[in-house]
């Protein structure tokens, strides 16, 4: 602002004094009008440097006043972070000192008390040796099961129908269901030929475990049959069931101790008697396969519990 005010004071007086003036004064009046208007230029430029200083400056204060904000809303943030964390350790500290007061009542229980709770863990522990035991021997069970059944399924598998032999593992004994139409001759007890065949076979397997009963079960569906041979359908039951134990005994060498028949009748039925298929699956004889039952009562006696 000083310097324009010099410049028009000094462009004055050069127009006051022109008439008088002499070259070298011209001249030298001109020199320094060209260094002022250099000095002119220069002031413009440094007012523009100032100004974009001035600019930046202010884009930083606004970039430093959004980080204060941010860090006020995260100090915020925080101090009610610290808040709950304040609360939950309070009530951690309630429950602290309500388990040390459950704590101290536990310790003031009588010396009965004590003593009561002693033998009923020595009880206890009595129950759970003798649980240990059953679990064991049904382990073992299940698993010679598992054997039998596999060891029959792959004997019995070589020429016979899928629909006419099933073999399962049903809780503590193995069982195969034999169709009426592969063992006997149709409304009677006579064995087929086919049927000795597939008695044999079992009967290897009986024959190598001493250790097992077998019971035979006659089962029918629910037609009435009535003969000079057979009463009804109990009789057919008992008579298929007798005829098998027959073939095992005197055939097939298997101790008659060792075989129970039975005879279900029609009152233990798989399926429906209202239908063709149903009735089919009705009429077949189950071998069980059992173990003896001393060795049931074997497992029932305390004095095997090992220590």
């Amino acid at each position: 602002m000083k310097t324009s005010s010099k410049l028009v004071l000094f462009l004055s007086l050069c127009f006051l004094m022109g008439s008088c003036v002499t070259k070298k004064q011209f001249l030298d009046t001109q020199s320094q009008l060209e260094k002022a208007n250099a000095d002119l230029g220069k002031c413009g430029e440094d007012l523009n440097s100032y100004m974009n200083r001035l600019s930046t400056c202010e884009q930083e204060k606004v970039n430093l006043q959004g980080t204060i904000n941010q860090s006020k809303s995260n100090l915020v943030l925080r101090e009610e972070q610290i808040s709950d964390l304040k609360s939950q350790i309070a009530d951690l500290q309630s429950q602290r000192d309500k388990q040390l007061g459950q704590v101290d009542d536990l310790t003031t229980l009588s010396q009965s008390a004590t003593e009561n709770i002693k033998e009923t863990l020595a009880q206890l522990e009595g129950k759970d040796k003798y649980i240990r035991l059953i679990q064991q021997a049904k382990s073992r069970a299940d698993s010679i099961n598992l054997a039998l059944a596999v060891n029959l399924k792959g004997i019995l598998k070589d020429g016979i129908e899928d629909d006419d032999v099933e073999v399962k593992v049903d809780k503590t004994v193995v069982y195969i269901n034999l169709s009426d139409k592969m063992l006997y001759e149709s409304g009677s007890s006579k064995i087929t030929s086919r049927a000795n065949e597939v008695l044999g076979k079992i009967a290897k397997i009986i024959e190598s475990r001493p250790d097992l009963e077998v019971m035979v079960e006659g089962h029918t569906d629910n037609v009435p049959i009535s003969n000079d041979c057979v009463a009804d359908n109990w009789d057919l039951s008992v008579k298929r069931a007798t005829a098998v134990v027959r073939v095992l005994q005197k055939q097939f060498n298997i101790q008659p101790r060792r075989l129970v028949a039975a005879g279900r009748g029609e009152y233990s039925s798989l399926g429906s008697n209202d239908t063709a298929e149903g009735r089919s699956i009705n009429r077949r004889t189950r071998i069980i396969i059992l173990p003896k039952l001393d060795q049931f009562y074997d497992l029932l006696n305390p004095n095997n519990v090992p220590d």
